[in-house]
């Protein structure tokens, strides 16, 4: 379902109306009109009786009650402009300058929430800044700085009222409610699973888990030299490097095209797409034991996969998604510089040697070396926990079934 387009922004509401040169105004359109001009020449009680009488002919006209709260607003009757205000939005909650002018006299008023309210509310139905009509730019200008202030503010309420049950609670696990309250306070924003090959319900949608959920792993990170001696070595022989991401030329590249073919993200595969690479393999022999011992997802011509990802200084794996949610990935930090982050959804962490990072590669990540040398990084897929040993045999059934029918999946990055 496309996302609705913001309506423009309504300019008659204060501005003059003009006339057709065929039809006749209304009497409401007349008085409409006189008032306009009653209102540019200052006289301001002409002004307002005009727009009553308007108003009094057509009720149901936004325009009427917003030119009733211009008035009112310049003849210093708040009261009279929030009525006039409330009235419009009646009859179209998606009145955009009627929500800015009750969120000026808020914010006016010292009355930060309610202000903050009525800014969000225009904030959510703008439309992009260059449709705005110039006269009302100011308006949503002043919206967004305030918005942002309520925003600081609630944080700063917030996070000093949490302050003492955080460190009550400070040896629990905690990742998920800190998620909740920097989403709730516009810190971060939620991202979600987009799997562009296989989607699993029913899975949690977790960014990164915790080590601590996996025993295996804990032995993988305490041989983090010996399986860096072992790529040192396979580096020093200078062969089977090939670019990660490898599409045809007539695919449409996307996000890819600028490392497509490119030795700026090389890998050296061991397993891939399910098969061992045994020349490769048998170069790494204890860090191939210390795979098996991972509870490898294995999906027919798909998985698993392990290689040591090589990313070149100044360079940056854009935003992307895996392919399907019933595995997770691993990633075993080798050489990391400084200046190397990585990002799942929308939590960005540094790399710590000895601390590898599990995480769902269905939502939206992507890593940046901004650093002078290069990055590697032991990468592979296991199995997701929540998938039981049932579950596990029916997707490798249902992947071979669908080989069946395509004759077996192409290349997946």
């Amino acid at each position: 379902m496309s996302k609705k387009r913001p309506k423009p922004v309504r300019t008659a509401s204060a501005l003059p109306v003009t006339a057709t040169s065929f039809i006749p105004p209304t009497p409401a359109a007349d008085a409409r009109i006189r008032g306009m001009k009653a209102l540019s020449a200052g006289d301001r009680v002409s002004a307002l009786k005009l727009f009553e009488t308007s108003a009094s002919l057509e009720p149901n006209l936004v325009e009427n009650h917003l030119n009733l709260a211009v008035v009112r607003r310049a003849m210093g009757d708040m009261t009279g402009m929030l009525a006039a205000l409330d009235q419009a939005l009646n009859l179209d909650p998606r009145e955009l300058i009627a929500h800015l002018l009750r969120g000026i006299y808020f914010e006016d008023q010292g009355d930060i929430v309610t202000a903050g309210a009525c800014y969000n509310a225009a904030l959510a139905i703008a439309p992009p800044m260059d449709e705005v009509p110039p006269d009302f730019r100011p308006m949503l200008r002043r919206a967004q700085a305030a918005q942002d202030r309520f925003m600081t503010e609630h944080a700063r309420v917030v996070d000093g009222h949490l302050a003492q049950s955080l460190e009550r609670f400070r040896d629990q696990r905690l990742d998920r409610f800190q998620q909740s309250v920097d989403v709730y306070l516009g810190r971060k924003r939620m991202y979600q699973r987009q799997p562009h090959n296989f989607y699993y319900p029913g899975l949690p949608e977790t960014q990164f888990y915790d080590r601590r959920d996996f025993p295996w792993l804990g032995p993988i990170e305490a041989a983090t030299d010996i399986i860096r001696q072992e790529f040192l070595a396979i580096l020093e022989r200078n062969e089977g490097f090939t670019p990660y991401i490898q599409y045809p030329s007539n695919r449409p590249l996307d996000q890819w095209a600028e490392l497509n073919l490119n030795p700026r993200w090389n890998a050296y595969h061991l397993i891939q797409d399910g098969h061992v690479v045994q020349d490769h393999a048998a170069l790494c022999p204890q860090t191939m034991a210390l795979l098996a011992t991972s509870p490898a997802a294995r999906l027919p011509r798909r998985s698993p996969n392990a290689m040591f990802s090589v990313l070149a200084p100044k360079t940056k794996i854009p935003p992307h998604t895996g392919v399907t949610n019933v595995r997770l990935v691993v990633h075993v930090p080798l050489i990391i510089p400084d200046n190397c982050l990585y990002r799942v959804g929308n939590d960005t962490r540094e790399w710590k040697l000895g601390e590898a990072f599990i995480f769902d590669d269905t939502i939206d990540h992507e890593a940046n070396n901004d650093s002078d040398q290069t990055r590697v990084v032991l990468i592979f897929d296991i199995w997701h926990p929540d998938i039981s040993p049932a579950e596990q045999a029916l997707i490798g059934d249902f992947f071979e079934g669908v080989d069946a029918f395509i004759g077996g999946p192409p290349k997946q990055t």
